[in-house]
């Protein structure tokens, strides 16, 4: 499968599975303050890793990671209904760090750069 048809349809299952999150799962468990970063799907469309990025402690992350892996067939077969795909891909979601890492990463430049501008 063409790599251009494959981001098309892994861009298409991310805005799909980020509107079922949001306005079909009635989960307590996951977090109003989740949203869907990336989603990776295999050329053979068996499998599709989605990662999630949660605003939060860390329990929190884990208890929306649970209500999602829980909630993985019901969005699998919502996800059938409003695409049109010959095999729908088994879902697995995993937490994204990027962004804590990121946020991290700047903090630490921001200190540096204090640090420089109080001995220079």
């Amino acid at each position: 499968m063409s790599t251009q048809r494959l981001n098309r349809i892994s861009e298409q299952i991310k805005k799909e599975i980020s509107s079922i999150i949001m306005n079909e799962i009635k989960d307590p468990r996951i977090s109003e303050m989740s949203s869907v970063i990336h989603v990776k799907v295999t050329p053979d469309l068996k499998f599709a890793k989605v990662y999630v990025s949660v605003f939060g402690n860390e329990e929190e992350k884990l208890n929306s990671l649970n209500g999602l892996k829980s909630a993985s067939g019901f969005i699998r077969k919502k996800l059938g209904e409003y695409m049109k795909l010959r095999t729908l891909p088994e879902i697995h979601f995993e937490i994204d760090e990027s962004i804590e890492y990121g946020a991290r990463i700047n903090q630490i430049l921001k200190e540096i750069q204090r640090e420089e501008e109080k001995h220079n």
